[in-house]
């Protein structure tokens, strides 16, 4: 058993396109307006709700979010599509999410100073997987020349440090070298731009680390996993019903019930205490106090979130630099969140410095880990 595992790149890959808030909110209303003309009369009759209007302003405050990357723009501002184009590819080509996979690959193993014979096993993990089967991890792994073995998982927004905890294990018990795992999240598919509440919350990226045994590691920037710590919590207030069986139910696949809906009030009440004793627990098993925290990665959904967990834990507003918030620009890039941050954000420590990556979402699922870099 090795004695210690590390973190020894991140790669991060972001689209081309970007919308913002004011572009969302002229065509979301524009939409509004439209169906509320459209279905007058049943909305008199109180048969069918009218679609309230947004804000770019409304949208800052409730979740912090000023823009989002799209992998497609055409066709989201569309209001009579509200929703991506995104062309068919062929059995033969290669798959979207694949695609964007690579492109955080490539990054993740020039940052670790590997090359793809030095990686034993692919993990593809994130919100969605663009098809059941064959695994797009496998996909990713042929593409890149990879040999060993690779799997998806899908653990909706902790899947990135769940699988983080997969790689983890797996070169603890020697059963593999070096791991590569990616957060290929092209969510923009899955989302209801119908819907005022929820139309505003995802944007699309591409994230992915490497995580080998400290022998072997030769990067500018390493950071040692001391511990990591997992708990899931049924909850029905974050889902999304889209799959196969739709088929044999006789019902809509793509009716709003199968695109993301969540209960948002009862999300922040059960989860934000939840991640708090996470936290609080998993830092005392290292007898270490919040104090002792240089750098917060914590997933990015909702700045509000972020901001009454890091003050229930440290008992104050934490600074820019101590809590690094991405998502501002990358919106709730689901699993992906803690690990741009974490990308973007963890050159700067120093040897000895412990920061902690947490997840929270879907499940309810909360993955964390405590890093101190060597």
């Amino acid at each position: 058993m090795t004695s210690s595992v590390v973190i020894s790149g991140s790669g991060l890959w972001k689209p081309a396109y970007s919308i913002s808030n004011e572009e969302l909110v002229s065509a979301y209303n524009a939409y509004a307006t439209q169906f509320n003309e459209q279905n007058q009369e049943a909305i008199e009759k109180g048969e069918i709700i009218a679609k309230p209007f947004s804000s770019a302003e409304f949208i800052e405050k409730a979740s912090g979010i000023r823009s989002r990357y799209v992998y497609v723009k055409d066709g989201v501002l569309d209001i009579n599509r509200m929703r991506p184009n995104i062309p068919e590819r062929a059995d033969e080509e290669l798959s979207d999410q694949a695609e964007i996979a690579i492109y955080a690959a490539k990054d993740a193993l020039k940052s670790a100073n590997k090359k793809p014979e030095d990686i034993d096993a692919v993990i593809v993990s994130c919100a969605y997987t663009q098809r059941s089967y064959p695994a797009v991890a496998i996909e990713v792994q042929e593409a890149l020349g990879i040999k060993g073995f690779g799997f998806d998982m899908l653990v909706a927004c902790s899947a990135a440090t769940f699988a983080l905890h997969r790689a983890y294990e797996m070169i603890a018990a020697g059963t593999a070298k070096s791991v590569l795992l990616i957060n290929p999240e092209m969510i923009s598919p899955q989302i209801n731009y119908c819907d005022r509440d929820s139309h505003f919350i995802f944007g699309d990226v591409a994230t992915a680390m490497v995580v080998e045994s400290a022998d072997t590691a030769t990067s500018d920037h390493v950071y040692e996993i001391l511990s990591t710590k997992a708990v899931t919590q049924f909850s029905n207030n974050i889902r999304s019903n889209f799959g196969y069986i739709s088929r044999v139910n006789d019902a809509d696949p793509f009716a709003a019930d199968k695109l993301f809906h969540q209960e948002g009030r009862k999300v922040f009440k059960d989860v934000c205490p939840m991640a708090v004793e996470h936290i609080s627990e998993h830092l005392q098993r290292h007898d270490l106090s919040s104090t002792h925290v240089s750098r917060w990665w914590l997933h990015q959904a909702n700045i509000n979130m972020n901001t009454f967990i890091t003050r229930k834990l440290l008992d104050r507003q934490p600074s820019p630099e101590e809590a690094p918030i991405v998502l501002d620009t990358f919106a709730n890039a689901a699993s992906a969140g803690s690990i741009i941050a974490f990308h973007l954000h963890h050159q700067d420590l120093q040897s000895g410095d412990v920061g902690l990556l947490c997840s929270f979402g879907a499940g309810y699922s909360i993955g964390s880990l405590v890093l101190r870099k060597k």
